[in-house]
């Protein structure tokens, strides 16, 4: 198995589209006028201005995937046909995680105290999808070195939590990515800490 490689700073602009449409906006039938729209914009760069994104990666080999269980370099197992079906092409996989930090989380819960709830619920999106396009930035920075070995991550992701893939696999991505070098934990429930972190892993292939 690799060792892992990590970001200490990931630099990207807030994106705008998914944080709208997380926020319920819809481009082709929502109407906003331009005043809202410069406060929302506000909002999203503020929050961008608290946020401190890391990441990290690791390139594993995938040594077994019968269909139901995948085995991974290194000892690693997770159970999930859907899982197992979605690298059922891949000799390789990507485990990977991202955090926004904690001074975001710190700004949400002021203004909720202050009952800004426009300014907060804008803010918690903001944190959400930067977190996730981290995880983009980090896929990009992947394909990018495998290139040139004339490989290529498949252009999806799959995360602990989604389908029969369990939210408990979290705890062994975690571990394995060495997350609590980004300052991230995890809970009994596993749950990552800071709340905008998050896991995902993809395939290898060609």
């Amino acid at each position: 198995m690799n060792s892992v490689n990590f970001f200490e700073r990931i630099s990207i602009y807030p994106p705008y589209a998914q944080i709208y449409r997380r926020l319920g906006y819809k481009k082709q039938t929502t109407k906003l006028d331009a005043g809202k729209k410069k406060q929302i914009d506000l909002y999203i760069a503020e929050a961008a201005s608290h946020i401190t994104l890391k990441g990290c990666m690791l390139r594993t080999v995938i040594e077994a995937n019968d269909g139901r269980n995948i085995a991974l370099s290194g000892g690693l197992v997770f159970a999930s046909g859907k899982l197992a079906d979605f690298l059922r092409d891949c000799w390789g996989a990507l485990l990977m995680g991202a955090t926004a930090g904690n001074a975001v989380l710190d700004i949400i819960h002021e203004k909720t105290k202050q009952d800004d709830l426009a300014a907060a619920v804008i803010y918690d999106a903001t944190a959400s999808e930067m977190a996730d396009s981290a995880l983009d930035w980090i896929m990009g920075y992947a394909n990018q070195e495998m290139r040139r070995e004339g490989k290529k991550l498949l252009p999806r992701r799959f995360s602990a939590g989604y389908a029969d893939f369990e939210l408990a696999n979290q705890k062994n991505i975690y571990r394995y990515l060495q997350m609590e070098k980004l300052g991230v934990n995890i809970n009994h429930n596993f749950i990552l800490q800071p709340e905008k972190s998050v896991t995902a892993i993809t395939g290898i292939c060609g």
